[in-house]
């Protein structure tokens, strides 16, 4: 399964050298996952009333070329089971003009309990597929 969701460089988001800031590309990636969970039924507002914390533990990220602003894009995601109690995010962001990659990403991920215990819910379980 895999999601995709189309976004724009705004300007502001880039540095002196006119390009995407590094940390700007996290943004753009978190958002496409917080779509992307939405899209599969997972409400955040609701994690937290029960009392339920998605968290990132570890993220990979290759820079392969820079966006510039004006550029229009995706981010992909592809979603994976890394054991148990993690999921992963395998993501790209690529150019549409071209389909060049400018980042290539794996972000990890858990939630936890009240007791700041690793768990899976169900319906979190449901959206990444078993290894």
């Amino acid at each position: 399964m895999t999601f995709r969701i189309e976004l724009k460089v705004r300007d502001y988001e880039c540095d002196l050298q006119g390009i995407v800031n590094n940390g700007v590309y996290f943004n753009y990636l978190e958002h496409a996952r917080h779509e992307f969970l939405a899209e599969n039924n997972v409400d955040f507002a609701q994690l937290a009333t029960d009392k339920i914390n998605l968290v990132v533990i570890r993220s990979e990220i290759d820079f392969k070329s820079s966006l510039v602003p004006g550029d229009e894009f995706y981010v992909e995601i592809v979603p994976e089971r890394i054991s148990k109690v993690k999921f992963g995010f395998r993501q790209k962001i690529v150019r549409l003009k071209d389909e060049k990659v400018a980042i290539d990403a794996l972000v990890i991920g858990t939630s936890l309990n009240e007791r700041g215990r690793p768990f899976l819910p169900d319906y979190i379980d449901s959206v990444f597929p078993a290894k």
